[in-house]
């Protein structure tokens, strides 16, 4: 079986990707700690800012593959901390390209929709990349970068994403869910676009970059949706109808960083290649078949 390493495995692309990969691949998941991995996946504990670390990893498992999802993501810590952020999201990524260029062995990358900044959706793969905030800027440079030294990686730009979050991480699905479970209000914005999937769809669509990919692909979904749209039909599938969902504007919430309005990705060249996002709906029902079988305990 060949080897697969995945970095950000703790992640919440990551872990999906762990679970979705460990059946074709022997899975290598880089960590920067301990977590509950799925089965058959071997955990390897490094930061990847640490090069000498990250060469060592390299020369002792020797993959056929490399999939990079690891990146700090959150916008505010990445404005707050540029420096230690561009070391993880520019510098060590532009080193795994490196790394795969010198053992000629495929690389994904997954950036981000946030290159852009929300004026101009939907954005293909050759729009001019126009970020609005520190993280999307850094994920340009390692896309530049990368691209740089090893021509043959595969840039995916990722949408917004929902589903399992894994053992460590936490996103804004969670948040969701759990106000869901519990009766608490939660604002969403009517005037923020994204074109979402689950993480197992997405992780689905790395592999088939990993096998069909060239450049760069977009694996955003087929539908266009407001955060408050998407949360009413979440809890839609839930049986919810009662669910405490407050429509605001991003301007009624004071965000450090800017969020831009609409960054709805076309992706009809990954569709072209075989990518095949289900409908939200169906997405979701997979996650939630049922208020039971979900284990939640509903509010009255």
């Amino acid at each position: 079986m060949k080897k697969l390493l995945l970095t950000g495995a703790s992640g919440f692309l990551g872990y999906n990707t762990c679970l979705l990969g460990s059946s074709s691949w022997a899975v290598w998941g880089i960590a920067r700690s301990d977590f509950v991995k799925p089965a058959g996946v071997n955990l390897i504990r490094a930061d990847l800012t640490h090069s000498a670390r990250l060469r060592r990893v390299f020369s002792e498992v020797q993959p056929d593959a490399v999939i990079h999802t690891a990146a700090a993501s959150r916008l505010d810590w990445c404005r707050d901390n540029p420096e230690e952020s561009f070391r993880i999201n520019v510098q060590a990524s532009v080193l795994i390209a490196e790394l795969c260029g010198e053992a000629s062995i495929p690389c994904v990358f997954t950036s981000s929709d946030m290159v852009f900044d929300g004026f101009n959706a939907p954005y293909g793969e050759e729009d001019p990349v126009c970020p609005a905030s520190v993280y999307g800027e850094q994920k340009v440079l390692a896309e530049e970068g990368m691209k740089r030294v090893y021509p043959r990686v595969v840039i995916c730009r990722m949408p917004l994403m929902f589903g399992d979050p894994g053992p460590v991480s936490f996103n804004f699905f969670q948040d969701m869910i759990d106000a869901f479970k519990t009766g608490r209000e939660l604002k969403l914005f009517t005037d923020e676009f994204r074109t979402p999937v689950s993480a197992e769809t997405a992780a689905g669509g790395l592999f088939l970059a990993l096998e069909k990919g060239r450049g760069i692909l977009h694996l955003g979904g087929r539908e266009r949706i407001s955060r408050h749209d998407f949360g009413l039909l979440t809890a839609e599938v839930m049986g919810l109808s009662k669910a405490r969902i407050i429509p605001c504007l991003r301007k009624d919430i004071p965000m450090a960083a800017l969020r831009p309005p609409d960054l709805s990705l076309d992706s009809s060249r990954a569709f072209a290649l075989g990518y095949r996002p289900l409908t939200l709906r169906e997405q979701l029902l997979k996650l939630i078949p049922s208020p039971h079988a979900s284990g939640l305990e509903l509010p009255h």
